[in-house]
């Protein structure tokens, strides 16, 4: 579960660093939309499987 959560933490540090870019003129807006929108689909898939782990391991029930 840690490696999960360190990848939570990672793909939200991506994030911020998207809206750095754009702010400061590194990344078009419209790219970095749509690369912060990737990365909640990812966020919204890592916190499933850290509240359902078991769904994930394999060989277990369930």
């Amino acid at each position: 579960m840690y490696r999960l959560n360190d990848s939570e933490a990672e793909a939200a540090e991506t994030q911020t660093w998207l809206e750095f870019a754009v702010k400061c003129g590194y990344l078009d807006a419209k790219v970095a939309r749509s690369l912060y929108e990737a990365y909640d689909r990812i966020l919204g898939k890592l916190v499933v499987m850290i509240c359902q782990p078991q769904k994930w391991v394999i060989g277990s029930e369930g």
